[in-house]
């Protein structure tokens, strides 16, 4: 294709950029998101996902969502699947509610279908103000403790203790001790600004794991067409009659709505671009759907579409950079088994720090506005269910202003969304 044509396609003179400044600004969102091929299979393998399949599946989706996200919207937002999200997959699906990683699939497949319903009407615009704002910033911070105690968990820093549930590990023993060099490494990093800062991290965290003897996973990683088949269409709908699949379903869909309406705002309004919200909204949905399909949690509009913005990306053009060169991280994926727990967990804790931030948003003016969120912030680490969590926030949100005597500040909608949260609760507690 020419230059022209590339011109002309994405509309870069309209948009003040140039093939050259997308093709930079793709590398970099690249080099910054590139991490999640091997954390995505991390947290996927413990939900019994095959890890090379995980990470083939990972790195599929993102190219595609990338690509697609480029074509349909023409903005440089990035489609990645989502830290959070992974372990709501893992940690509540599967571990929490029972289900296989392949009955998770399913609820991944129907609840991007449903994103997808949402994306294409009106109900994205009615879920988007029918929901307080504090709720939702309560949903990002509490996702953001929750990785914080993954990663405490995966790296060796805590340890389980009959009497308090959890205390702190021996810090000199070879996994903690690793975890906290590697942390140390990926926070200089991080502060400094420097592109593919959690890349670098990851490597530096192998090279310490090996000098201080870390236990590996211990899977060997030789891609073939059978690791892909190990994943994709994997999806099992036999849960498909049971409450537990259809509370999954709805919490997830809660979820994707509501970052990926935040994100896309955030993004479209910085580019002066809010127009295209709309597209980038219908993409990312898309995207969702086909992730249940290929095997790996659902993509999002990524965070680290911000690196590329700040490094000029202005169009479609420069995601779709990102994924091509996703594609190339297939040449990756025999060096995931070498990857141990201490490399990944100070990834999970720097990114749980970057979500609680959203908790300074929260309006503390009332106690029936910031109590719900409070709620939701506490439950999801302490119950070790994002599902869990949120329902409790949302299902006490209207009956503290029913409790409050103000019931007409909740829109009907919302109280539709909290009895059935508060359905999921007791289901969930006569389980």
């Amino acid at each position: 294709m020419k230059m022209y044509d590339f011109t002309k396609r994405f509309r870069l003179k309209e948009h003040g950029t140039t093939v050259k400044q997308e093709l930079s600004a793709g590398t970099v969102a690249f080099l910054t998101s590139v991490y999640i091929v091997a954390i995505n299979a991390s947290i996927l393998a413990d939900a019994g996902v095959p890890l090379t399949g995980a990470a083939l599946a990972t790195i599929v989706t993102s190219v595609i969502g990338c690509i697609l996200m480029g074509l349909w919207s023409n903005t440089p937002i990035i489609l990645i699947p989502g830290m959070g999200i992974n372990a709501m997959f893992t940690y509540t699906f599967v571990q929490n509610s029972g289900l296989s990683w392949q009955e998770a699939l399913a609820v991944v497949f129907i609840a991007g279908l449903l994103f997808i319903a949402i994306a294409f009407t009106k109900l994205a615009d009615i879920l988007t103000k029918a929901i307080p704002n504090n709720l939702k910033y309560g949903v990002t911070a509490g996702i953001g403790l929750f990785l914080a105690f993954i990663g405490l968990q995966k790296g060796g820093l805590i340890q389980s203790n009959p009497e308090t549930f959890v205390q702190l590990a021996p810090l000199l023993n070879p996994q903690p001790l690793a975890t906290i060099l590697t942390l140390l490494i990926a926070v200089f990093l991080f502060v400094r600004n420097i592109p593919g800062h959690f890349l670098w991290a990851i490597l530096a965290g192998i090279g310490i794991g090996r000098v201080l003897d870390v236990p590996l996973s211990g899977e060997t990683m030789n891609v073939g067409l059978g690791d892909a088949a190990a994943v994709f269409g994997q999806f099992s709908f036999s849960p498909l009659l049971t409450v537990t699949f259809w509370t999954s379903v709805f919490a997830l869909t809660m979820v994707l709505t509501f970052e990926n309406i935040g994100l896309i705002s955030g993004y479209t309004n910085t580019l002066n671009q809010p127009e295209k919200a709309k597209r980038a909204l219908q993409a990312n949905a898309v995207s969702a759907a086909s992730a249940g399909f290929f095997g790996t949690s659902p993509t999002v509009s990524t965070a680290e579409t911000a690196a590329g913005i700040a490094a000029g990306g202005r169009t479609g053009l420069s995601s779709i950079v990102t994924g091509l060169l996703f594609a190339l991280a297939l040449i990756l994926l025999p060096f995931l088994s070498y990857i141990p727990d201490s490399a990944i967990a100070p990834i999970l804790l720097i990114v749980g720090g970057i979500m609680l931030k959203d908790i300074v948003q929260i309006s503390f003016d009332s106690l029936t506005g910031w109590f719900p969120a409070y709620l939701i912030v506490a439950g999801i680490p302490l119950t070790h269910s994002i599902a869990d969590g949120i329902a409790i926030g949302f299902a006490f949100y209207p009956i503290i202003h029913l409790m409050s005597g103000k019931k007409k500040e909740v829109s009907k909608t919302m109280y539709v969304v909290g009895c059935l949260f508060l359905i999921h609760l007791i289901f969930t507690a006569l389980s």
